[in-house]
């Protein structure tokens, strides 16, 4: 299993390599964003962890390039910023998870493994997902709504994915953190109220037929009515 960290300051560098290494992992570092796109087009890695302020680009840009490059290799992001808007930016950048410092190893280890886990499960996919007018490739990652195509960020992508494979089943903001997002629920963050918005503007906005609704006090849940 082979990771890519991108982080220039070397006490943490040598903390987490060392951490990832005794636990089986097989780690290439660069210090700083440009080094980082190098080895990550080169390379063949499972998942790519950056810190977001590194010299040469940063984070959040390396992110954006290696999507934009068709890149769908896992990538969490370490910082020190933690708000609601943050978390937005990182995410739309196409990050996969967000941690943020300072953290303990151990939490950042459970992520490792999911992402890892996640992105081999993905590869290994070959169907395609459907619900009403819309069609999920999870091959290609495109979705289409009465043959229309909806561009959604990963994040978003994520989200309805576990929408539709959960359709009539009401899902609670909790559940959505820790299948979707994979961290625990933070009661004092919008975040997944702010990603339902934006997949339901997506997603629902320029159709008749509405999908996405809402169950006040409880959760959302994909279903026509």
């Amino acid at each position: 299993m082979k990771l890519l960290l991108v982080e220039d300051e070397p006490k943490t560098v040598q903390s987490l390599k060392q951490g990832l290494e005794e636990n089986g992992y097989e780690v290439d570092v660069a210090y700083d964003g440009l080094i980082g796109k190098q080895l990550a087009r080169r390379g063949s890695y499972q998942l790519i962890i950056s810190d977001i302020i590194i010299p040469g680009i940063n984070g959040l840009e390396l992110c954006r390039e290696l999507r934009a490059s068709g890149d769908q290799t896992p990538i969490l992001m370490l910082t020190a910023l933690g708000t609601t808007d943050d978390l937005v930016t990182g995410f739309d950048a196409g990050a996969d998870d967000y941690l943020a410092k300072p953290f303990e190893f151990k939490e950042l280890l459970a992520r490792v493994r999911a992402l890892t886990k996640r992105g081999r499960s993905v590869a290994q996919t070959a169907q395609t997902i459907r619900f009403a007018d819309l069609e999920i490739n999870l091959d290609a990652k495109t979705v289409h709504r009465a043959g229309t195509k909806i561009n959604l960020t990963a994040r978003e992508f994520n989200l309805l994915l576990y929408l539709i494979r959960n359709q009539g089943r009401v899902v609670s903001k909790a559940e959505i953190a820790e299948q979707v997002w994979e961290i625990d629920f933070d009661s004092g963050t919008n975040v997944i109220e702010v990603y339902v918005n934006y997949l339901r503007k997506k997603i629902d906005k320029d159709f008749p037929v509405k999908l996405i609704h809402t169950q006040f006090g409880m959760g959302y849940v994909l279903k026509i009515e």
